[in-house]
């Protein structure tokens, strides 16, 4: 495995995260199983991964709980381990239940330290913006947890640039604690975040950590044009189902093609080409098996040439599309 500084800063975190939000059973697609859940983090962990990402929201809390479980059963250093988690996704109906309220996130960062099994968060995000919550409110309950030691940084994810950058200068002139990290949605057919928050981040040295690097599947190669998507993810979701586009086809023969000469899987094309990118710091990768993760950690051998990364690019024009946050 290899390691990075997240966003310039001293945290070291592997060069792949696993995304623990298909642990639960809050979708039929996700893994209802737990023993299958933890036998995927235990190999994460052999193979050297020490990044985790969930959310309070995942399963109404279950993903949380299922990687708290694991992580105490594996025995490893806690000071090794880096794990994330988000808040902002309502957890309970009526008042307060949702958004970025002091009250919430106060709240919500001792549910989620009690379902993590752990005394501190290494990344606590703020899930999405909360347009009904002043953000030095929200910038005062995140500062408030750092002080007290539960939460060693805090990170942000999804959202216009010019939202993330007025947090940053309001914290910057209230010294609140600052953002280090952007989750957003990045990989090869999905690329808006260029027009957007990816230069933002390179120039206030924020790290990047992408979710959804795979494009919900649509990068392993496992949908053809005119196959059946009746089945999984493409059968439920709507935004899915908007990726079947002629450019983006276009983009998946030319991640097949290069993989052939590889010697690899589309999987790890498309992971190897978030790799070279030098605004990311560690893709989200979501495995649902061992088989599955190790698919990924391969990415890490696969050494793309200029040539190839452009071939890779050329089909899509990166456009920010302001409703994108909403997804």
């Amino acid at each position: 495995m290899e390691y990075t500084r997240l966003g310039g800063r001293g945290l070291e975190v592997s060069r792949l995260c696993l995304g623990c939000m298909n642990f639960g059973t809050g979708q039929p697609w996700m893994v209802h199983d737990r023993e299958q859940s933890r036998e995927v983090i235990d190999r994460a962990l052999d193979l050297g991964i020490n990044f985790f990402d969930t959310a309070n929201v995942y399963s109404r809390g279950e993903s949380e709980e299922i990687l708290g479980d694991a992580l105490a059963d594996a025995d490893r250093d806690r000071s090794e381990l880096v794990v994330a988690t988000k808040v902002f996704g309502p957890m309970h109906e009526g008042p307060n239940g949702g958004g970025l309220s002091r009250k919430h996130v106060l709240d919500q960062a001792e549910a989620s330290l009690d379902r993590l099994g752990t005394d501190y968060i290494d990344l606590y995000q703020i899930h999405r913006w909360d347009d009904d919550t002043p953000i030095e409110e929200t910038l005062s309950a995140l500062d408030a947890l750092v002080d007290a030691g539960k939460v060693r940084y805090v990170g942000a994810s999804t959202m216009p640039a010019w939202k993330f950058m007025k947090a940053l200068s309001k914290a910057d002139v209230d010294n609140y604690e600052r953002f280090v990290s952007m989750q957003c949605e990045y990989n090869l057919v999905d690329r808006h975040e260029e027009a957007n928050v990816l230069p933002l981040c390179a120039d206030q040295e924020i790290g990047v950590i992408p979710w959804s690097p795979l494009a919900g599947g649509f990068l392993t190669g496992k949908y053809e044009r005119d196959g059946d998507r009746d089945s999984g993810r493409a059968a439920t979701d709507e935004f899915m189902e908007k990726r079947f586009t002629e450019e983006n086809w276009t983009v998946l023969e030319r991640v097949r093609e290069i993989a052939d000469a590889h010697d690899a899987t589309p999987t790890q094309v498309a992971l190897a080409w978030l790799l070279h990118k030098e605004t990311v710091d560690a893709p989200i990768v979501g495995p649902r098996t061992i088989e599955h993760l190790e698919d990924h950690v391969g990415a890490l051998e696969v050494d793309l040439s200029d040539g190839e990364l452009e071939r890779l690019e050329e089909p899509i024009t990166p456009v920010w599309n302001p409703d994108i946050g909403d997804v």
